[in-house]
């Protein structure tokens, strides 16, 4: 799967609809910076903002993930065209979560060594005197922040937070490019 070339697709799509980043973002709720990101390629949308841009765009899903408009055949068969675009939206997913995944893990190594860092300060006994007892108070929190970032997001609160961050980012974005805000 080509990200530059989806991305070109989709900014292609957009300038036909004549709409700017931030209208589209309005669309899809989301911010304008997130529409840059997919256009470069740099990002591509969540499956469920790709198939409400398909719908947006008039295009099916598999001219979305192949980057581009394919021909109109009347002998295609059906059932084959939905197994080919349900398979390469399944492996759109697969990226998208393999991608969440190292992000995630990478995360918690930073929290592991954290941790660690913690635990050589307080057998040291440096964690009881000054900058050394502010810096082993900080590498303390930065472990038990990502802790608690991790039960949040990746529990059931996890969707409501990012509904909500989509929310405030959107009226944010908003009034910056609101002439009249």
């Amino acid at each position: 799967m080509d990200q530059k070339k989806i991305g070109a697709f989709l900014k292609a799509l957009r300038a036909e609809k004549g709409l700017t980043q931030e209208q589209l973002a309005g669309q899809m709720q989301v911010s304008s910076r997130t529409v840059s990101r997919w256009e470069t390629g740099s990002n591509l949308p969540d499956l469920s903002i790709l198939l409400a841009l398909a719908d947006f765009y008039g295009v099916g899903l598999r001219e979305l993930l192949d980057g581009e408009r394919r021909p109109q055949t009347p002998a295609q068969d059906p059932d084959s065209e939905a197994r080919d675009t349900l398979l390469k939206a399944a492996g759109y997913s697969e990226e998208i979560n393999r991608r969440i995944t190292r992000n995630i893990h990478w995360s918690a190594w930073l929290g592991v060594a954290a941790l660690g860092v913690y635990m050589v300060l307080e057998s040291l006994g440096f964690a009881d005197s000054g900058l050394a007892a502010a810096a082993a108070g900080f590498v303390l929190g930065l472990a038990w922040g990502i802790l608690l970032t991790f039960a949040l997001l990746t529990g059931p609160w996890g969707k409501l937070f990012h509904r909500v961050k989509m929310k405030v980012l959107g009226r944010f974005f908003d009034k910056k490019t609101d002439p009249g805000a």
